[in-house]
């Protein structure tokens, strides 16, 4: 799968909030994803996910992965382990050049997560982000709206 030409790293660090999501089995129901991004001395990339389970007011689920940029040339492609020994690949796909949303995907397009800076993201990019994911080979019919309801 192509991933963007180059990710600055410094700029990508930081906070996303989870707009649309293939959504694997813990995050089934999530609302109010947020996917926080350090960079470490190390050169290693701490990540925070949260988000909670059915309502704004439900269960706080937490995520603490790991991860290593595998694509030093582009930094577009990155190893996230979430346990131990196992890595798995992580590919910047879309990224807005304000860095304002991103799109995270996976080899076998199981699995996809439209990020942006903010709670929302403009509807019309988020039917270009779902077309340029259909051209890709992605079921778009699974992806499915992350509620980010905030007060």
């Amino acid at each position: 799968m192509k991933t963007v030409e180059y990710v600055d790293l410094e700029k990508f660090m930081g906070s996303w909030h989870v707009i649309g999501i293939i959504p694997n089995f813990i995050e089934r129901n999530a609302v109010n994803g947020i996917e926080t991004y350090t960079l470490k001395d190390d050169g290693s990339i701490a990540i925070e996910y949260k988000f909670r389970k059915k309502s704004p007011d439900g269960k706080t689920k937490t995520m603490h992965p790991k991860a290593w940029v595998y694509n030093k040339e582009t930094n577009a492609e990155w190893r996230v382990q979430f346990i131990w020994p196992l890595k798995f690949p992580y590919l910047v796909i879309d990224l807005d050049e304000d860095y304002s949303y991103t799109v995270i995907g996976v080899p076998n397009k199981k699995f996809v997560w439209i990020m942006s800076r903010t709670p929302d993201l403009v509807e019309d990019k988020y039917v270009e982000i779902l077309q340029r994911l259909d051209q890709y080979g992605y079921d778009i019919k699974k992806i499915k709206r992350m509620p980010q309801i905030w007060e």
